[in-house]
């Protein structure tokens, strides 16, 4: 059998795009210490390019994922109804990426459909059944809001929900997404909010979109506070300047990781205990998970670039 790809983890908290086409750009981003590279066939790639980027995907899938410390690389692939996904997958999957970002995604339906391709791919390929996991971009038209109850028991490919605002807003023909403050409008703040709840009912983490004013370190780090404050595990990222802000911001204070860690260890020592009391607060098993994936990001802030 061919060399293993272990399941892809939920414990990152940068996400960074980068062209497949573009050799310094995909350099930087493999440089930026982000957590996991997202290997882009899609919207950064022309079209007239698309074949160019494919070969280039797979020489790069090739070469990264064989080093020392290389980030974990998904690849955003074209949408189902574009009719180029079968190409990209062609291309792209004997280079075993650890996971595929699927863009548009209307609902848990898309993710079914990728996951039927990407068992053909695997068997194809030599790969563990089912370790090639999906990261959909689940709010990209008006159609796919009422998808997002849907992603529950999709697939147990699924490792997290991201949602994005460029598509959306020319789809529903919004001016900005934007307020006057810098906020979401109200439509924008809405979806969200329900990639939020989505998320939970999935049981996989929620990644914020990306934060577009890349020379904005501040108001890079005020969003990405408020998306942690909010429940969001990490954030998109499209500038490897972005990165190190992000991954301040998603990697947990001394506090925070003391009493995961204490929350961690009390339920280790009651493996079948629904719930613990520490210190006179009560801590159950959804919490525990919580807890975990919050030392698995602290684990992450301690591992070497690649190489």
């Amino acid at each position: 059998m061919g060399r293993h790809v272990n399941p892809m983890k939920q414990d990152f908290r940068s996400l960074i795009f980068a062209p497949a086409d573009a050799p310094l750009r995909l350099t930087r981003a493999l440089n930026s210490r982000a957590d996991v590279l997202l290997l882009d066939l899609e919207d950064m790639v022309a079209f007239e390019n698309k074949a160019q980027a494919r070969a280039a995907a797979a020489a790069f899938l090739r070469e990264t994922l064989s080093r020392e410390g290389a980030p974990r690389i998904l690849v955003r692939v074209n949408s189902l109804e574009s009719g180029m996904i079968d190409a990209d997958l062609d291309a792209i999957m004997p280079g075993r990426p650890h996971g595929i970002m699927l863009p548009k995604s209307r609902s848990g339906m898309d993710v079914q459909h990728l996951a039927a391709k990407l068992a053909v791919q695997e068997a194809e390929n030599d790969l563990p059944d089912g370790s090639t996991r999906i990261l959909p971009l689940v709010t990209e038209s008006g159609a796919a809001i009422f998808g997002l109850s849907t992603y529950a028991r999709a697939s147990h490919r699924l490792v997290a929900l991201a949602w994005g605002v460029e598509d959306l807003a020319a789809d529903i023909g919004a001016e900005d997404a934007r307020n006057e403050d810098g906020g979401w409008s109200e439509p924008f703040a809405l979806v969200r909010h329900l990639t939020l709840f989505a998320a939970a009912a999935a049981g996989v983490p929620a990644i914020d979109t990306v934060f577009r004013d890349f020379g904005d370190i501040d108001g890079l780090r005020h969003e990405a506070q408020q998306a942690l404050a909010d429940g969001f595990a990490a954030k998109l990222a499209i500038h490897p300047d972005q990165v190190a802000t992000i991954n301040h911001v998603f990697t947990p204070t001394g506090e925070t990781l003391a009493r995961a860690e204490a929350i961690v260890a009390a339920f280790s020592s009651r493996s079948d205990a629904p719930f613990v009391s520490i210190e006179g607060h009560i801590f159950d098993r959804k919490q525990l998970a919580r807890a975990q994936r919050t030392v698995a990001r602290a684990a992450r802030a301690d591992q070497p670039p690649a190489a």
